[in-house]
């Protein structure tokens, strides 16, 4: 049985873009590696930080959300922990109720795509 979960992690604002792609490949690679599932993502872009980390005020912000088996987690978490780009994160298991939730978002977001074209 697969859970899904959502992490979502905060670069360092100095990274260029090539080093944020590079970044957010090696976390997907750790994922898909492991036999995980990627099911979305989005990159949230450079926002200000509700208070300062590291000295900085802003961070790229990337969210991922994935099925896997739970042994991954700390798989992933680890990797975090190790890479000096990242500054925070933060995953959760999603209950169902958050995963219909997010399926709907993203339906919405689709259709105001289309719309809006």
């Amino acid at each position: 049985m697969l859970n899904q979960y959502e992490t979502v992690f905060i670069a360092t604002p100095v990274l260029s873009e090539t080093q944020i792609k590079e970044a957010v490949q090696k976390f997907k690679k750790v994922i898909t590696d492991s036999e995980g599932e990627i099911v979305h993502e989005e990159n949230w872009g450079l926002k200000k930080l509700a208070y300062p980390i590291q000295k900085k005020s802003t961070g790229f912000y990337y969210m991922i959300e994935f099925r896997s088996p739970g042994e991954l987690i700390e798989k992933l978490e680890l990797q975090y922990r190790r890479d000096e780009r990242i500054i925070r994160f933060l995953t959760f298991r999603m209950d169902k109720y958050a995963v219909e939730y997010a399926e709907k978002k993203r339906k919405q977001k689709e259709t105001e795509k289309v719309k809006e074209d």
